[in-house]
């Protein structure tokens, strides 16, 4: 049976679906020596998910530069608080590798973040909002496109908490490391679905979301 994903996905739907977090090693990189060793670590591996998260500003006219880049294999994820270390050469050597692959979302908003750190020229990365944009989903959000590919709920309370404090949370760092895990997750459902084609999708208008909801509920 070939799996069912939707161009656009019931936002109602997700606080019904079980939640989802990565399981895997977390750790947090302080310091600038620290990274060379991390991104050794992370070079020599065949694929990586990256994803950034910067402090919320409430205030207008008031606004902060990335504090966090979080990038993870299937079991590990190094949390660079970029607040402390700033992107060291070892980080931009990450940035700039053109050999392993790292998967992201609206990753071209996170580069223009990045650069207001430090100059560095963007080396292997893929988008998956182009991608499944190509599979002919309209819907952008992490959240959303993890729903409808795996029918789980990614936790997003973190996202506007203070990431900037001294000592991250546990709840913040589970939050950081499951979103670059799941871009991973998501880039792998996706090649296996371009390969064997085993999917259907359906188009969903404005009008038919609700019924939508109420067919995945029964």
């Amino acid at each position: 049976m070939k799996k069912i994903l939707y161009s656009r996905f019931d936002k109602k739907l997700i606080n019904t679906l079980p939640v989802v977090q990565f399981e895997g090693r977390i750790i947090v990189v302080i310091s600038p020596g620290e990274t060379k060793r991390a991104v050794d670590y992370l070079l020599s591996k065949d694929v990586l998910g990256v994803d950034t998260e910067t402090r919320p500003s409430f205030k207008r006219g008031v606004s902060h530069i990335v504090s966090l880049l979080q990038v993870s294999t299937w079991d590990t994820c190094f949390l660079f608080r970029l607040n402390y270390t700033g992107l060291t050469p070892a980080i931009i050597r990450l940035l700039e590798d053109t050999k392993v692959p790292k998967i992201g979302l609206s990753w071209h908003d996170d580069i223009l973040s990045l650069h207001k750190r430090s100059d560095f020229t963007p080396g292997y990365f893929i988008d998956l909002q182009k991608r499944v944009g190509e599979l002919g989903i309209e819907d952008m959000s992490l959240q959303k496109l993890y729903a409808n590919f795996f029918g789980q709920k990614i936790m997003k309370r973190q996202q506007l908490s203070n990431w900037e404090q001294d000592v991250l949370t546990d709840k913040q760092k589970i939050y950081a490391a499951t979103d670059a895990w799941a871009c991973l997750k998501l880039y792998e459902e996706l090649l296996r679905l371009e390969k064997t084609n085993d999917y259907q999708l359906q188009i969903v208008e404005d009008e038919l979301q609700e019924n939508i909801s109420e067919t995945r509920k029964g």
